[in-house]
């Protein structure tokens, strides 16, 4: 519409233009001739349209779509034709709703969806849907894949350790009914569940319950541990008694004593060796300094 516009006009002022010099009026020739050379930039700027980053444009001439999408940057096009824009980045919706349990009971959540457009389907997005994909396809899907997922899982296991299983589960779900459509699912974090005040009390109860379990049975796995060391240990000195009991006899202590009156015999400080007349004939020493 603009391009066409600015043709009148440029073709109109320039009409006015070669008429306004046959009478030599030149004031009004010069407005003219600025006015035709404005509209003709107008005009051939039509040519042009730029994509902005992260976006990409399907062209629409009088209801016939493009089937080849417009890429980021100046592309050149059809000044007649119709360019949408549609935004390819990774994009978040923010829900809070109440899901019921397989239990049945009510369960507040609070959960998010990172999402995207494929940018080789925004042709048929816009085609089939309009720009206005996300309130017409995706968030209903997403409601009702939740809602389904939510109803297989127990309220205590939304609780623990299956919010990640679960966060998976409608991922994958959502994506099997949007993603052939050009939507692409990348994930569905867990923001927030909150569940029956009751039901929460007697779940952290008995998850306390269970962490008190586990502490004793570290505690009593600790302590025959210590047992057990003590009986290895208590062994181990009884061998070494009787070893050594084993070893220790007449011979052995006559060599012992021996050794101890060599000893003493060279040592400085023995001014008089006595050799005992006894059985084992051990050493008397006298005069030590």
């Amino acid at each position: 519409m603009i391009f066409i516009v600015a043709i009148l006009i440029a073709v109109i002022a320039f009409a006015a233009f070669l008429n306004l010099k046959k009478t030599h009026r030149k004031q009004e020739m010069a407005f003219t001739g600025l006015v035709a050379f404005g509209a003709l930039v107008v005009a051939v700027a039509q040519i042009f349209t730029v994509v902005p980053a992260g976006m990409v444009g399907v062209v629409d001439f009088f209801g016939n779509v493009s089937d080849n999408t417009l890429k980021s940057g100046v592309n050149l096009v059809n000044p007649l034709a119709k360019v949408v824009k549609f935004n390819i980045k990774t994009q978040e919706i923010k829900e809070e709703m109440n899901v019921p349990s397989k239990e049945g009971l009510p369960i507040q959540l609070e959960i998010s969806l990172l999402y995207k457009l494929n940018p080789d389907k925004a042709n048929e997005i816009y085609k089939t849907v309009g720009p206005n994909y996300t309130q017409i396809i995706l968030i209903p899907q997403f409601r009702s894949v939740v809602r389904g997922v939510t109803a297989k899982y127990e309220a205590k296991a939304l609780y623990t350790a299956s919010r990640e299983k679960l966060a998976t589960e409608i991922t994958q779900e959502l994506d099997s009914l949007v993603g052939p459509r050009g939507i692409v699912i990348e994930r569905a974090p867990m923001r927030q569940i909150i569940l029956p005040p009751k039901l929460t009390q007697s779940i952290t109860e008995k998850l306390q319950a269970e962490q008190e379990s586990q502490r004793m049975t570290f505690v009593l796995k600790k302590e025959k541990q210590e047992a057990e060391r003590k009986r290895i240990e208590a062994e181990g000195i009884r061998d070494f008694q009787r070893i050594v009991s084993e070893g220790i006899n007449t011979n052995l202590l006559k060599w012992k004593g021996i050794e101890a009156t060599e000893k003493l015999a060279n040592s400085p400080n023995t001014k008089v060796v006595v050799i005992g007349s006894g059985k084992d004939g051990l050493p008397i020493i006298l005069g030590n300094n």
